[in-house]
């Protein structure tokens, strides 16, 4: 089972998110905001913009990604930290 890794920063995790259509809505203090609409719906997501973001928040923000996409959370993790 692939771990969440530790070390991940808001920015880098923003910059992941591109390859499923998370795109920058907006920037206020220190949170991201990212949309996507490639299900057919939109998904809006808020990372916090961190060095480290909080292994509790990385997880419940790839268990609300890995829904929208229908994947297991843990297909999510391969395919974004993983390459």
């Amino acid at each position: 089972m692939p771990k969440i890794p530790r070390d991940i920063s808001g920015r880098d995790l923003a910059k992941f998110l591109k390859i499923y259509g998370y795109e920058l809505i907006r920037e206020t203090g220190s949170h991201i905001r990212l949309g996507s609409s490639i299900k057919g719906y939109e998904h809006k997501i808020t990372i916090p913009d961190y060095k480290f973001i909080k292994i509790g928040t990385l997880n419940n923000i790839l268990i609300d990604v890995s829904s929208y996409l229908n994947i297991s959370k843990q297909e999510l993790i391969v395919e974004l930290f993983q390459k």
